[in-house]
């Protein structure tokens, strides 16, 4: 049952996101609609671009009492002037070849209908997420599907591992509150952090640690 409290909290955090918004200018002027019950936050409207859609996502994420977002944003290139699928890639391949973190030579970019398919093989997850992160500033995206496999020279060692994340966690975010669970190359982490920021600095800091090829955030935002 939603009490007045909640439905306050609710209105709260509606004014926040919106407020976030208007406030970056990266989204500022877009037409995109919030709505929030139970501290769920979803997204609606259009944006000529996925650069747009995960900057208003990542606007939401940043309000605290953001429990979860559903992101309905629908991305719609402007008018017949848009980006081919052919000049996307071309500009793809140049992303990743500019970034000195990301080995291009041992990735492979396609492109549908203004949607990147990302495919290859890394030595570090951090590689990973930093490859599909230069795709989705590139103007013309509609979105990226990121199938690059990881893969270390060597076995993680677990327990390193585990110890080398949780002194991490300690460092930036300072909670004891996260439990951090190796297995081969994934690791698992389970428990509550304050907001989503946090979540994300935890996520970023198991994907740093030498040999993971998988993360499972199972995080909670709370309290």
């Amino acid at each position: 049952m939603t009490t007045a409290a909640t439905a306050r909290t609710d209105d709260r955090v509606q004014r926040d996101v919106l407020d976030e918004l208007d406030w970056d200018p990266r989204v500022r002027g877009t037409d995109i609609g919030v709505t929030v019950h139970d501290g769920v936050v979803t997204l609606t409207g259009a944006v000529d671009g996925a650069a747009r859609r995960w900057a208003a996502v990542g606007a939401a994420r940043r309000i605290r009492g953001v429990r979860a977002i559903a992101d309905e944003i629908e991305v719609r290139p402007a008018g017949p002037d848009g980006i081919t699928d052919g000049e996307l890639a071309i500009a793809a391949a140049r992303a990743l070849e500019w970034n000195s973190f990301v080995p291009a030579e041992r990735l492979d970019v396609t492109v549908a209908a203004g949607w990147l398919m990302l495919r290859g093989e890394v030595e570090f997850g951090w590689q990973r997420r930093t490859a599909e992160r230069e795709l989705r500033r590139l103007r013309g995206v509609r979105g990226v599907t990121n199938l690059v496999g990881v893969r270390s020279a060597a076995p993680p060692d677990g327990d390193r591992v585990r110890r080398d994340v949780q002194r991490a966690l300690l460092r930036g975010i300072g909670t004891e509150r996260v439990t951090v669970q190796v297995s081969g190359d994934t690791v698992t982490l389970t428990g509550v952090v304050r907001s989503w920021w946090e979540r994300d600095q935890a996520e970023r800091m198991a994907w740093s640690a030498e040999g993971v090829s998988v993360v499972r955030d199972e995080l909670i935002v709370g309290g």
